[in-house]
């Protein structure tokens, strides 16, 4: 279905373990477009202020780190590469230590109005697909297709458990559950950009679907918008 009709950008927003990155993937895959990991820009920042020994509840310090931080996505078919000054993170960003850390750096105003505009710049030349909790809100409100997924928090758990099973990296389901669950206050209730569903988005439960079904229904609407283009 690659196209070489117009493109359009798609906006997937969703509370952490709804499915964000495997449907983006898949959608992106199908359409023929980019996926940008919006989220693996913020882990990848965290896990560079971790090893940097960088306090991060210091949004200016952060902020000047992201600013001096080279910073690369790589697209291959079995997903991103994350590159933090040409070494690799991929796997790393996905350690427990991130993930603790993660929303706190995504929380700070400089640190997001920087990793927004290099995001908006990825995005473009149309014909992207980009998950995150604040991309048709606030990364590209002008986007054609803007998705917001949902998934109960136990499902949510479930998820994120087994991918850290299949992975080889401990895990302990009672503990996500638990992080899923901060995540989601914190998430919701930071002052900037917070994860809000933007008004014109279209609403997916995925508790009940899998990855392909959630991803083939957004690819269904995605082409509708690009028809009436």
């Amino acid at each position: 279905m690659g196209c070489t009709m117009k493109k359009i950008n798609i906006a997937i927003d969703g509370p952490a373990g709804a499915g964000k990155s495997t449907v983006s993937r898949k959608v992106a895959s199908e359409l023929g477009y980019i996926y940008i990991d919006t989220g693996a820009m913020y882990r990848a920042l965290a896990w560079k202020a971790i090893h940097s020994n960088v306090d991060i509840q210091d949004g200016q310090v952060l902020s000047s780190m992201l600013e001096s931080t080279n910073l690369q996505l790589t697209y291959a078919i079995d997903g991103n590469r994350i590159f933090v000054d040409d070494n690799e993170v991929t796997d790393d960003i996905r350690s427990s230590e991130v993930t603790a850390s993660v929303s706190a750096v995504s929380a700070h105003a400089g640190v997001r109005e920087k990793m927004v505009k290099k995001q908006q710049d990825l995005a473009s030349s149309k014909g992207a697909v980009l998950d995150g909790r604040d991309i048709g809100t606030t990364v590209l409100p002008q986007a054609e297709l803007k998705v917001f997924l949902t998934a109960s928090v136990e499902e949510r758990a479930k998820r994120r458990h087994f991918e850290n099973v299949e992975k080889g990296r401990s895990s302990d389901l009672q503990m996500i559950m638990n992080d899923i669950q901060l995540r989601d206050d914190k998430d919701s209730t930071r002052k900037i950009s917070p994860l809000i569903k933007a008004e014109d988005a279209v609403e997916i439960d995925t508790t009940s679907l899998s990855a392909d079904e959630v991803a083939e229904s957004i690819c269904s609407l995605a082409l509708e918008r690009i028809q009436k283009q």
